[in-house]
């Protein structure tokens, strides 16, 4: 169809954008790198450790501390906070490349008496724009020429198109009717036509919505509020131990160690009583900074960072970090059903032939039969046949129907010899059908329409040998017609006869079937599969549909949704319902047909209120309020940009499975989270054991305050490394949700933490006064020599952080198995092996600094005995759980 318009002239296109502005959206204000640094430092584990940097400073100052003891905690911050950071920013640079790849489209548009290409953002009101199927309406505005079938599924959730026209009375938008009317982000199915712009850029619906969008208020993840609790409790717990500890290091040097209880120890000289008093102030500090997990939020971090590209590579794009572990915790996920359960297109997936033979790919039709219908469907079609890429042939001006079947039959649509038309019947809803008389390689009439009008006329059959066979009972056809129908297939037949096609255009009583084709949005092929998984997760999945309810139950059953207790509703019943009814009836709902987006953000108000993590996802503009709203959005990546700027996480490839798999590494990094805490929490309380009790058997620093610093910075900083690489198992799947209201560190964590925690510390108590173990670092001098205590000493700390580097293996699986996976984790090892490297080396080399001297090979032998001790430890105490309590391991592959 050929359009001629003269359109704007460069002055008018001047003036227009002076007056109404340009087509560009206005979008969510970016975060610069700092900005980003800045809010991460605002994480309440990152605060507590920049009050205690504050402190450490205050005190390096004054010259109680060295100066490295700051700069150790400096360094942990900016680590943790620079990784997160980077990781974050780098993301959404990918995310930026997809929004200017939507500003790059080009639209035809009507410019100085030409047809021109321009950008979508360089359109003014009162251009004059061309449009075609697949096009992508640009702007707000008026049908001035052609007739449209446009699909605004995006923008009101209806999946049927509607039907626009040109109006030639109704040129303005103030007049015009809403047949005419056309609108930015509404996708053009079939037709040609122009329209003229009369509302561009944030004046458009499409922006006006945006816009409520950027003013709506971000939410804090299930996992930001169990770490805001966490930090709290471990900021009780360090307040608390510090208190203990300045305590009991006064009451060691006033009644252990001074004659005469407190009325000697005031004869002291004062700067010798100011000196302990300080002493244990900084104690008591380091003791604060020592019970906070500094590695955590770098290890946070370090994983996302890790799985970024692995995530990336299964067309997964986290926007923001901490939406994948949200992901992990889902329990309930509201899917659309259109294109991410299905394909998003109608495909045809069973050819019914006139014997009740089905056929679902070409090649296994009969060779006669298959070229005779690829003859009538290539020659009954007013659609523009393109094959200039014979695998992707371009059909301009075919439906969504005729795509199908045209699609099917690709490898027979070129066509040698001359075909000439004789006569034609048009399709229209009455008649439901169309017919195309030809002539050349065979002089036939062909037809093809609705399968129940079609069989009503056929008396005869083509075999597979290209013959025609009576046709006398067709109650066989019929039946398996209502068995597709039933399966949400949509019925075409095509046949042929010798008969023209007669002046009152009615359809021939003597056709001779070439077959039915049944077709549908077809599911994708792991569909069932990935929604299984979601349900042997523990996620519930309510699939939401714009379609009639019986074809979204058809398409529910196929996909693996339903169970004995699960129902379908629509919009209609759902709006019917309280609050209250609804809450009773969501945990066995699993499909909603004939849905409107508003009813996606009811459903994410009331599962939230349920207490439920709440997943959405969402392609449409109305559907981006939803997606906003939920605890974890999902947008589509052939959504609307709006969409996209409301999720946290982007499905490049629209598939259900690419959710599931970000659900599989949230699982993850909360695992890997939990078995960092275990790890780290049994050092800290260990740590805090020693140095309370140190003083009571005459010990001042069992463990220097140096020394404290250096285990926890070690400790953290690589420890949290070794924990980052853990691998994604499929096994985590099999496992239910972490309830939201659950608390980070459960029971069988604890018990882990305190028993290990508190053995560690009796063991490094027995290590410290009991004399044979002494003797074996003496070389020979008295075990109370100066030169002795040093040797002690120095075999006590690579002892004490050997003792929790061989814990590692421990803590990272609950099974009784150690090494379970452990090559998966190619960081862990290496890691392992650093600590126990970099531990050996600055005990050589760390001096009056870390309080030590060089050790002999039989001394390290000794400390590298003693320090597996926690792992028979902990695996008694994984025996002794998986036999009076639940196997975790097992409960997850049940």
């Amino acid at each position: 169809m050929k359009f001629k318009f003269a359109g704007l002239t460069n002055q008018e296109v001047t003036d227009s954008r002076s007056q109404y502005g340009t087509n560009v959206l206005t979008t969510m204000d970016r975060e610069t790198f700092w900005d980003k640094l800045f809010n991460n430092a605002k994480d309440p584990i990152i605060v507590i450790l920049l009050f205690a940097l504050g402190i450490t400073i205050v005190l390096t100052i004054l010259g109680y501390t060295e100066w490295y003891e700051s700069v150790g905690i400096a360094i942990a911050v900016f680590v943790a906070t620079f990784v997160a950071t980077w990781s974050e920013h780098s993301n959404e640079n990918e995310f930026q490349k997809l929004l200017e790849e939507a500003s790059m489209i080009q639209v035809k548009v009507f410019r100085n008496n030409h047809l021109t290409e321009i950008r979508i953002n360089d359109l003014v009101v009162g251009d004059y724009i061309r449009l075609q199927p697949g096009d992508t309406i640009p702007t707000d505005g008026v049908l001035i020429a052609g007739d449209l079938e446009v699909n605004e599924a995006s923008l009101t959730g209806e999946s049927e198109p509607v039907h626009k026209k040109f109006n030639p009375e109704d040129t303005s938008p103030e007049n015009s009717k809403q047949d005419s009317h056309v609108f930015r982000a509404a996708l053009i199915e079939d037709g040609e036509g122009v329209m003229k712009a009369t509302a561009i850029g944030d004046k458009t619906r499409y922006g006006e919505t945006m816009q409520e969008i950027i003013t709506a208020e971000d939410r804090l993840s299930p996992l930001q509020e169990k770490l805001t609790l966490l930090g709290k409790h471990i900021s009780t717990f360090g307040y608390i131990g510090a208190s203990f500890i300045f305590v009991a290091f006064l009451f060691n040097h006033i009644f252990l160690q001074t004659e005469g209880g407190l009325a000697a120890y005031m004869l002291l000289p004062t700067g010798e009583i100011i000196t302990h008093i300080v002493t244990a102030a900084i104690l008591a500090i380091i003791v604060i900074v020592v019970a906070v997990p500094e590695g955590l939020p770098m290890m946070i971090a370090m994983v996302l960072a890790l799985n970024m590209k692995k995530l990336l590579a299964v067309k997964v794009l986290v926007r923001k970090l901490l939406g994948i572990e949200t992901a992990g915790s889902l329990t309930v996920l509201f899917s659309d059903k259109t294109g991410t359960l299905t394909q998003g297109k109608l495909v045809v997936e069973e050819f019914l032939t006139g014997n009740n033979e089905r056929y679902q790919e070409l090649t296994t039709i009969p060779d006669n039969l298959r070229h005779m219908v690829a003859f009538s469907l290539r020659n009954n079609t007013s659609a523009s046949i393109d094959l200039t890429d014979p695998q992707n042939p371009q059909l301009l001006g075919a439906d969504r129907t005729e795509q199908a079947m045209l699609r099917f039959m690709t490898p027979l649509l070129k066509q040698e010899a001359e075909i000439s038309i004789v006569d034609m019947i048009a399709f229209n809803s009455s008649r439901k059908f169309s017919a195309m008389q030809v002539e050349g390689e065979h002089n036939l009439t062909l037809i093809k329409g609705a399968a129940e009008v079609i069989l009503a006329n056929c008396t005869s059959y083509l075999d597979g040998n290209g013959n025609k066979v009576a046709l006398t009972d067709t109650s066989s056809l019929e039946a398996e017609m209502s068995n597709l129908s039933g399966r949400a297939m949509r019925l075409l037949a095509v046949a042929i006869t010798d008969t023209p096609i007669n002046e009152n255009k009615k359809l021939a009583q003597d056709l001779t079937l070439l077959g039915i084709f049944g077709m549908r949005d077809a599911l994708r092929t792991n569909s069932y599969a990935s929604v299984k998984t979601a349900k042997d997760a523990g996620v519930h999945v309510v699939m939401i549909t714009g379609d009639a309810k019986e074809t979204a139950q058809a398409i529910g059953t196929d996909v693996g949704l339903f169970t004995d207790k699960s129902n379908t509703i629509t919009s209609t019943e759902l709006a019917k319902l309280s609050d209250a009814e609804l809450k009773q009836i969501l945990p066995d709902l699993s499909v909603i047909a004939r849905a409107y987006p508003k009813d996606k953000s009811r459903l994410v108000k009331i599962a939230k209120e349920m207490g439920w993590v709440v997943g959405m996802t969402g392609d449409g503009v109305n559907d981006a309020p939803a997606v906003k709203n939920a605890d974890v959005g999902f947008s589509m990546g052939s959504g609307t940009e709006m969409t996209k700027e409301s999720s946290d996480i982007v499905i490049l490839d629209d598939n259900f499975s690419s959710i599931t798999t970000a659900m599989l590494y949230g699982r993850t990094l909360f695992k890997s989270i939990r078995k960092f805490l275990i790890f780290q929490l049994t050092v800290n309380l260990s740590a805090i054991l020693v140095a309370f009790l140190g003083p009571f058997f005459g010990f001042d620093l069992p463990l220097t305050m140096t020394q404290l610093l250096w285990i926890n910075i070690i400790m953290d900083t690589l420890a949290g490394l070794a924990f980052a690489g853990e691998a994604a198992l499929d096994r985590y799947m099999l496992e239910k949700p972490i309830p939201k209201n659950e608390q980070l560190i459960n029971k069988d964590m604890w018990s882990s933490i305190l028993i290990n925690g508190g053995i560690a510390a009796l063991i490094s108590m027995i290590f410290l006064t009991y004399d044979p173990v002494r003797e074996l670092f003496s070389r020979g001098m008295d075990i109370h020599s100066k030169e002795a205590e040093a040797v002690f000493l120095t075999a006590f700390f690579g002892f004490f952080v050997f003792m929790h580097a061989f814990n590692t293996f421990n803590a990272r699986t609950e099974s009784l198995n150690l090494f379970e996976h452990i090559l998966k984790n190619k960081l862990f090892l290496g890691v392992i092996v650093t600590i126990f490297t970099v531990q050996t080396v600055f005990i050589y080399i760390g001096g009056e600094i870390l309080r030590t001297v060089p050790l002999q090979p039989m001394e390290w032998l000794y400390i590298v005995t003693f320090s597996m001790i926690l792992i028979p430890i902990d695996l008694t105490r994984k025996l002794v759980r998986n036999i009076w309590f639940n196997n975790p391991v097992l409960k997850s592959t049940n």
